[in-house]
């Protein structure tokens, strides 16, 4: 069997997703986790794009015990040196540079002349070199560049010293059979193409980048990149769980495999869905609550006779549990709550675990039943809460409401300078007249997009999840919160999409955009 490497883009490429906006301690427990799915590099963000991403990437170089940690930089020195600056502690450092190749990127985004092109690439790979033990040039929209000119600049610059050398189809333009060509030209016809590996990028936008990304591999790639989920610009990216658990289910037909720790897969999912606020659909494969749902009975009947009639994949290869497992109820100490924090592989400071067990004590006293997926809400909040800025905070708000009148809402919020202010107004229900009163309490432009409400776990006293997708000054924000309550969870969720606004456009912390 041979053995495919994952580079997962979930921080970098799937961050620039719309509205999704990770801070630090978000894209850390996100990268803590990709860890212990058994990733092999890491892309955590593009340094050179902010002071947040910097430091956000900077601090995970810093963590990773296993696995290496990719900055991406454009070709220019600026954006190298300070990829390195961010790197340069990391146990694998390595960089990831990248310049389009296509005639029509050349022309119109580039204005540059293939010549040019050639010489800024080999110049840049010859520079990160030096800094860097491993070196990653892409050629932005290969698939449909011309392939003679594509293997004269990749055999320049492997001679400049590049060690892996990556394919993107970046608009999710190829077909299978058109994308795995591509890779074997390259193997045909760059003298010098058995030095380096073979990496591949594939978007979604026509539904087929896990397809794409199985004929590269087919075809010589032994590195696939994509993103948990398949979040990323547009469509997305390749989903990385499917690409693994499709070479490891067809592995009589595929001869790959991947490091991955499979049982793993269910809940990086859901992490990385919690915490950038994109849910995944139900039908979703692999990870979607649907997987393994049968409603026809004639599947229910061959599933009941034996499992493979209709399930190729059993839910506890991928991590998922057959039932929503019971976790600790209100007569449970402190000590049997530690341990269980344990078991998720999550580590907290005493500060964090006492008040993830005072989270949990107060969910004990509304809910007979506490599920480990309660529990995982509740740390994931106390570990990603970024207390590093000055924000909006809610110090009250009442509902009242009556099959006979309209409903109001009373909120009294705190801005970011300390002032409070209070203001009531009414709405066509509940969550509208919250929703409007808070828009009127804050300095910036509103406009509701999106609102989404699900329960974690099941039963009557389940912890509500809300999801709001907030347009903040024409910008796209998502913003998430969990409470027992479903309007605290609504209105924690609304000001937490306009936090993250601010934090995004505090001084320094402005992102440049990249594709790839």
């Amino acid at each position: 069997m041979s053995r495919i490497k994952i580079f997962d883009t979930t921080l970098r490429d799937g961050e620039q997703s719309p509205g999704v906006n990770l801070n630090k301690l978000e894209k850390l427990e996100i990268a803590k986790q990709l860890e212990r799915l058994g990733v092999d590099r890491i892309e955590a963000g593009f340094p050179a794009s902010s002071k947040g991403d910097f430091e956000a990437v900077k601090e995970i170089a810093d963590t990773m015990e296993t696995t290496s940690v990719i900055a991406l930089a454009r070709t220019v020195k600026s954006d190298i040196d300070t990829a390195w600056e961010a790197l340069k502690a990391a146990k694998k450092p390595a960089i990831h540079i990248f310049l389009a190749t296509s005639p029509i990127h050349m022309e119109y985004k580039l204005r540059k002349t293939p010549e040019e092109v050639i010489e800024t690439s080999v110049e840049m790979v010859r520079y990160a070199k030096e800094r860097f033990p491993e070196v990653q040039w892409s050629a932005e929209d290969a698939s449909r560049s011309d392939l003679p000119f594509l293997a004269e600049i990749i055999e320049k610059v492997i001679d400049a010293g590049a060690n892996v050398i990556n394919l993107p189809d970046t608009v999710g333009y190829a077909t299978p059979e058109e994308y795995g060509k591509m890779f074997k030209y390259m193997k045909d016809n760059v003298p010098n193409i058995d030095q380096v590996s073979l990496s591949c990028h594939c978007h979604d936008d026509l539904g087929m980048a896990v397809a794409n990304s199985i004929a590269a591999v087919e075809n010589g790639a032994t590195q696939v990149e994509g993103a948990i989920n398949g979040i990323g610009e547009r469509a997305g990216n390749a989903a990385l769980e499917e690409v693994a658990v499709a070479l490891k289910v067809r592995s009589d037909f595929y001869p790959y495999e991947t490091g991955l720790v499979l049982n793993e897969i269910k809940r990086t999912s859901d992490l990385v869905a919690k915490l950038t606020a994109m849910h995944v659909q139900a039908n979703k494969a692999i990870v979607g609550r649907n997987a393994f749902s049968h409603e026809s009975g004639i599947h229910q009947d061959g599933v009941l006779k034996h499992v493979e009639t209709y399930e190729i994949i059993t839910p506890a290869m991928v991590g998922v549990q057959e039932a929503n497992t019971l976790f600790l109820g209100k007569h449970s100490g402190r000590h049997a709550f530690k341990e269980k924090i344990q078991e998720f592989g999550v580590e907290l400071s005493d500060t964090e675990l006492q008040l993830a067990f005072d989270k949990f004590k107060l969910l004990t006293d509304h809910n007979k039943e506490v599920t480990d997926d309660d529990i995982y809400t509740i740390i994931m909040e106390i570990k990603t809460d970024s207390e590093e800025m000055d924000k909006y905070e809610i110090e009250s708000f009442q509902v009242y409401y009556g099959t006979e009148n309209s409903p109001t809402a009373v909120v009294r919020l705190t801005s970011p300078d300390k002032e409070q202010f209070e203001a009531a107004l009414t709405g066509n229900g509940s969550v509208e007249a919250l929703y409007k009163t808070m828009e009127s309490l804050i300095g910036e432009e509103l406009k509701l997009i999106d609102y989404q409400l699900n329960s974690v776990g099941g039963g009557q006293d389940a912890l509500a999840e809300a999801y709001v997708q907030l347009s903040v000054n024409g910008e796209v924000m998502n913003g998430r919160s969990s409470h027992q309550d479903v309007l605290m969870a609504s209105a924690s969720a609304y000001i937490n999409a306009v936090n993250r606004y601010i934090l995004k456009h505090s001084p320094g912390n402005q992102k440049r955009a990249v594709s790839q």
